[in-house]
């Protein structure tokens, strides 16, 4: 069973799958692949441009987590989208310094679902939950995810909307 961990930067991926790994689960974090499928830099937004369709047929399938911002374009077999609050994941890219045009930008996609939309337009629905990290601990998160990737929790999803958030910014 592989279970994708996917969102937009700073909603928490990467300490929620240090978690899940420190627990005994095998967790592989994307941004570890995808080296030899880069094919160029876009400088101006401060990104990796990556050879996606490649990435994906090459990528091994594992008994475990996936981590990282494109684990809902891998054949994963349950997916979690973690969620932040814009104001809160604003704060979160600031505090490592991400630029501040990169810290508008996704704030903008996490408003507008962009990991979310993606993710529901690839999956069956029952294989999907959306988490939101806003006020929740690493802990309580990866207890979630556990309990999803073995079907203890019901899939869920499309019950946060901060839509809201961008009429507030603009």
């Amino acid at each position: 069973m592989m279970c994708g961990i996917t969102g937009t930067p700073g909603t928490g991926k990467s300490m929620i799958g240090n978690e899940l790994a420190r627990r005994g689960h095998t967790v592989v974090r994307l941004t570890d692949t995808v080296a030899p499928f880069v094919i160029g830099e876009d400088e101006q937004r401060d990104a990796r441009i990556i050879d996606v369709e490649r990435w994906a047929a090459a990528f091994t399938p594992i008994d475990g987590f996936v981590e990282g911002h494109l684990a809902h374009l891998l054949p994963c077999d349950r997916v979690v989208v973690l969620r932040c609050r814009p104001d809160e994941l604003r704060v979160r890219l600031a505090e490592r310094e991400y630029h501040r045009e990169k810290i508008r930008e996704n704030a903008d996609a996490e408003a507008l679902d962009v990991c979310l939309i993606e993710t529901v337009g690839a999956f069956d629905p029952t294989q999907i939950l959306e988490l939101d990290t806003t006020c929740r601990d690493v802990a309580s998160c990866a207890d979630m995810i556990e309990g999803f990737s073995c079907g203890e929790i019901p899939a869920d999803f499309g019950h946060i909307d901060w839509s809201g958030y961008l009429e507030a910014v603009s």
